[in-house]
């Protein structure tokens, strides 16, 4: 948000800018490799189904503190015309992209395919 804000984008435009779109890569990027960290550091290589998705929901949880603290400090200082409702859209579609990625990293990085956990 604080990048695209001093790129010149805004929130109240109409409708999503290309570069909005970018900051898909950011979830699926930190899951691949926080699930892929933990798979080779705590479990050796070897992980369930259950254990990567229980892993990628606690990254989720963490992020989405974080990106709503950035959400109230972005609307407080920078944009004061808009309020926390009219990010909660972008809020939720987020949670939804990140909910498929976790689903899809937990089957990419599983290593016990009979094994749920």
């Amino acid at each position: 948000m604080f990048t695209m804000h001093a790129m010149g984008f805004s929130p109240q435009t109409s409708g999503p800018e290309p570069i909005e779109y970018v900051s898909v890569l950011i979830p699926l990027i930190v899951l691949y490799f926080g699930v892929r960290s933990y798979r080779t550091t705590v479990c050796h290589g070897h992980m369930g189904f259950l254990e990567a998705l229980m892993q990628c929901f606690k990254i989720l949880i963490i992020g989405g503190i974080i990106t709503v603290a950035a959400a109230i400090i972005f609307i407080d200082e920078f944009s004061k015309e808009t309020s926390l409702m009219n990010f909660s859209g972008r809020i939720f579609g987020a949670l939804l992209v990140g909910i498929l990625f976790s689903l899809g990293i937990s089957v990419l990085l599983t290593t016990k395919p009979n094994k749920v956990d």
